[in-house]
């Protein structure tokens, strides 16, 4: 390492990489939206008709299959639970009449043959046994289609050193290039980042329980073999001193949101990678400018002080084999997870898809940055319901698009395909790999519309419209106010709804709105439209996950509220998006202190909500950082001497039915 290396803390990952700057000239949301005719605010009375002729067209919004049912009726909410109070406790708080269960902490063994979790004792061997660290994404496949029994699917994000280890301050440029990191400590980390596959089935008693004997049980880790497949396979620019061909990897890192496919695989979206890395590039090096689009070379963690392949200087392709979609199978617990470089490299945040009307598969895709982009992939085979195996490698063949949003509430979906366009040889790219390697220098080419930061992306598939969390963007300029952008610093972020074209996810043209604006209503500069039905614990902001779930009503979960912003904690809000009752927000859970909201995963039959918990009883005040001997809680276990521990849990409803 060098003393001009720069270093962020894990936390601040989230935005990272645009230090640089998106470079372009592309048209933001922000200019977008002000440029066009805000909907909501015409939406009155008789001039609903004329309103949506003007900005959409009276076909485009019409042409989604029916809204649910519960969601018709005109007045009435779809969403049956009383609200919780807003506020921010060392505790979680879940609506009246549900029963909270924790599944896994960090720690807890999930083998027959692991240790006990002790705190003071940690060892990479015991954590690769033990549940992971700071779980994201959750998914669930039942078995024999069971509601009841099946396979969670977890991402384990990142780690946070401060509270993980004894005596180790928040690492970040005042503690001396990461002073009190150890190989022990870093190989702790590397073992608790990846994923995590786990039997369990719900008893008689209506609780969840590990099935601890189970031949599915898995942890990935940082270490676990992995093959690169797709365009981008074998390229010169993924080969290493340890991979000369360049299709295969050890690990999955800062693995966020993800998805589930319909041939029962897991897809786990690898985002802020760039903060993996140390080093300098060799002057001159042919990759400066993908590293610098990227953010690559600033580090949060001190793994290239003890391992070579995440030292730039030493390893500079290493970086190209991070950042991908990874696609695993959970009902294989030998098989490889497989980067599939067909679906772009940047900073994923989800992979949720559904099969198209024609039986092609879509994947909706965020690049969790400002100013960056919305992405889908469509594969060029369909779905074989029948043939799980004719399913194996779909996602390696297919299209890569872009999104650009237009001001008269149109949009297009632009190929990110060698040869169209701007993507030749002309402006850098040699081939498809090249465009895959560098997919955001694409979208700049192509002009794609600069976003507040794209987080989750989930297609409901009752009504075939697409939701768009996308979280803040601070960076907003004053020259951007505007009577649909009335903040400077958009601190609250929004909702983005899109519909495509004659309901057809395959289609380069969709319809968009914006569903709402984030934040507090009562304070009039904030600009946030929900619903005038939406209470004061009902809004939220900094959209992150959210969840779809079978009545095709809307779940959102947040990343950014805490006492200092919001007065409020992170939580899950239930949103209406159709009917007189659209853009009204009602609180269901919320997380304890210092923690952020992921997941979250329903049921087929909605009666089991899982959930995850980042970092519990992580401080926001940086001159008093939380440490592992005085963290801002020690939620779950509230015990002396043991440290917040992130966890996955699940909500059911008390004596049983379906939730909400």
């Amino acid at each position: 390492m060098t003393k001009s290396i720069d270093f962020l803390r894990p936390s601040e990952l989230e935005g990272s990489g645009d230090s640089a700057g998106n470079p372009t000239d592309n048209a933001t949301m922000g200019e977008i939206i002000a440029a066009r005719f805000n909907r909501r605010d015409l939406l009155r009375g008789s001039l609903a008709v004329a309103a949506i002729s003007a900005t959409v067209g009276s076909r485009a919004m019409a042409q989604g299959a029916p809204a649910p049912a519960t969601a018709k009726a005109a007045g009435k909410p779809s969403f049956d639970f009383i609200e919780i109070e807003a506020g921010v406790d060392q505790t979680h708080h879940v609506a009246e009449g549900y029963d909270t269960q924790i599944l896994f902490r960090w720690g807890d063994p999930i083998f027959p043959d692991a240790p006990e979790f002790d705190p003071l004792a940690q060892t990479a061997e015991k954590q690769a046994k033990q549940f992971g660290y700071n779980s994201d994404y959750i998914g669930f496949f039942p078995i024999e289609g069971s509601p009841d029994h099946g396979l969670l699917v977890c991402n384990h994000e990142y780690t946070n050193e401060e509270l993980m280890f004894p005596g180790v301050e928040l690492q970040d440029s005042k503690t001396a290039a990461f002073g009190k990191m150890t190989k022990d400590l870093v190989d702790i980390e590397m073992a608790a980042h990846g994923g995590s596959v786990l039997e369990i089935r719900r008893g008689a008693d209506g609780r969840w329980e590990q099935v601890k004997d189970s031949k599915y049980t898995r942890r990935i880790t940082a270490e676990t073999p992995m093959a690169i497949t797709g365009p981008a396979a074998g390229h010169d620019r993924l080969k290493t001193s340890a991979d000369a061909a360049g299709k295969s990897v050890h690990g999955m890192i800062n693995n966020c949101s993800g998805g589930i496919t319909p041939w029962g695989t897991w897809l786990s979206g690898e985002e802020n990678t760039n903060g993996y890395f140390w080093g300098k590039l060799p002057e001159g090096s042919v990759e400066a400018a993908n590293f610098k689009r990227l953010g690559i070379g600033t580090p949060a963690y001190a793994w290239g002080k003890f391992h070579d392949r995440f030292d730039i200087s030493k390893e500079p392709n290493e970086p190209n084999r991070f950042g991908w979609i990874v696609e695993i199978d959970p009902f294989d617990p030998t098989s490889t997870p497989k980067k599939r470089t067909a679906l772009g490299r940047f900073k994923h945040e989800g992979a949720a898809g559904l099969t198209n009307k024609d039986g092609r598969y879509v994947v909706y895709l965020g690049d969790d940055e400002r100013f960056d982009y919305v992405y889908k992939f469509v594969t060029d085979g369909k779905v074989d319901p029948a043939n799980r195996a004719a399913n194996a490698d779909l996602l390696d063949s297919g299209t890569l698009y872009v999104a650009k949003y237009n001001a008269d509430g149109t949009g297009q979906w632009l190929p990110v395909v060698y040869g169209q366009g701007p993507l030749t040889e002309a402006n850098g790219f040699k081939s498809q790999a090249d465009v895959l390697i560098e997919t955001r220098r694409a979208g700049d080419l192509l002009g794609a519309t600069k976003m507040d930061r794209p987080e989750d992306i989930e297609a409901n598939p009752k009504t075939n419209r697409v939701y768009v969390m996308l979280t803040n963007n601070n960076k907003r300029t004053v020259e951007q106010i505007d009577s649909a952008n009335p903040r400077a610093d958009n601190k609250f972020g929004h909702i983005v709804e899109m519909l495509p074209d004659d309901s057809d996810h395959a289609s380069t043209k969709f319809a968009w709105e914006v569903l709402v604006r984030c934040g507090d209503p009562s304070v009039a500069e904030v600009g946030s439209t929900f619903s005038s039905e939406t209470t004061k614990n009902g809004w939220f902001g900094m959209p992150d996950n959210c969840a779809v779930d079978s009545e095709g009503r809307l779940w959102v979960s947040t990343d950014g509220n805490n006492a200092k912003a919001t007065g409020r904690a992170d939580g899950l809000w239930a949103i209406e998006t159709e009917g007189e009752m659209r853009g009204t927000s009602k609180h269901f859970f919320r997380v304890p202190t210092g923690a952020e909201m992921c997941g979250p995963f329903f049921t087929s039959n909605d009666e089991s909500l899982f959930l995850a918990v980042q970092h519990p009883g992580e401080s926001e005040d940086e001159k008093k950082p939380a440490t592992f001997e005085a963290p801002l809680t020690r939620w779950p276990d509230f015990k002396d001497g043991m440290p917040p521990r992130p966890s996955v849990l699940v909500i059911t409803k008390k004596g049983g039915g379906k939730i909400a």
